[in-house]
């Protein structure tokens, strides 16, 4: 018995460590691109002698000089404003189209649903031409509507619905319909409170796709004050060239809104994505 417990918990010490390892190397790029954003050019392009901290101080004018040279409160709210609504457009989509496609019953469902997965594997990039078209027609290039528009509706996020609506079980529907509701009142009030974990999920990777996507707002959005984060900062390296704290500086004050919004939301990552299987 006390050599099984030895053995156990001589793996839980095992596993800690090497999560602690994991940890640690995931977290050393984060450290090195705020300890660089503090240095001198000289001293963050050095390599004998190389730094590893400022030697001159923490110069914290790199990112006055950044804020400066780019207006970041209008990059932050046209960040926001996209994930806002791509998460709002991209819940309510895939919500009712994994609803209908995991619990109803209509002619060419199955033809339509192969559709869909032929969509999710089919690379984003080969949608661009057409979509960007489609905003063009409707006078959308350089706005949020122009923005969100290719997030609006999911492949992944409808089939993640529909599986999240085929695990429940069939009596609560069945006993809603004998209790007299119509189909919208099933959905709306028994179906689709009960995939919340699903739809975290959705919101999750919908967010964190719409934070890190940089093709679509450059195409869109050749004004600065319509930009992006992302799109920005390929902007600033082209300004900023090899001044490399510059760079540093703008891509931790980039990475503010995410690490502000996973500190509020941190519940609710960490359930959407245990009850997914996902990972980030």
């Amino acid at each position: 018995m006390k050599a099984q417990y030895g053995k156990d918990r001589a793996a839980k010490v095992a596993m800690y460590v090497v999560l602690i390892i994991m940890a640690f190397i995931m977290l050393v790029p984060f450290v090195w691109m705020i300890l660089t954003a503090l240095k001198t050019n000289q001293e963050a392009i050095s390599v004998d002698p190389f730094y590893i901290f400022p030697q001159s101080g923490w110069h914290w004018e790199n990112f006055v000089t950044v804020w400066e040279s780019y207006n970041f409160v209008i990059l932050y709210k046209n960040t926001l404003l996209m994930i806002f609504f791509r998460v709002l457009c991209a819940c309510l989509t895939a919500t009712m189209a994994g609803y209908a496609f995991g619990r109803l019953k209509f002619p060419g469902k199955n033809f339509l649903f192969s559709l869909v997965l032929i969509q999710m594997m089919i690379p984003s990039q080969i949608f661009i031409i057409p979509q960007y078209l489609m905003v063009n027609k409707l006078g959308w290039l350089g706005t949020t509507a122009g923005l969100v528009f290719p997030g609006a509706v999911t492949a992944f996020g409808t089939y993640l619905l529909k599986t999240g609506y085929e695990g429940l079980p069939k009596d609560l529907e069945e006993a809603a319909a004998v209790d007299g509701c119509n189909i919208g009142r099933r959905f709306l009030s028994i179906m689709m409170p009960l995939t919340r974990s699903s739809m975290i999920s959705l919101g999750i990777f919908t967010a964190l796709f719409a934070f890190k996507d940089l093709m679509w707002p450059m195409i869109i959005c050749t004004d600065p004050k319509t930009t992006t984060l992302a799109a920005g900062l390929q902007k600033m390296q082209g300004q900023y060239g090899s001044d490399y704290p510059a760079m540093m500086a703008a891509a931790v004050l980039a990475i503010v809104p995410m690490v502000i919004i996973y500190l509020i939301f941190q519940k609710q990552f960490v359930e959407g994505i245990a009850t997914s299987g996902g990972k980030l």
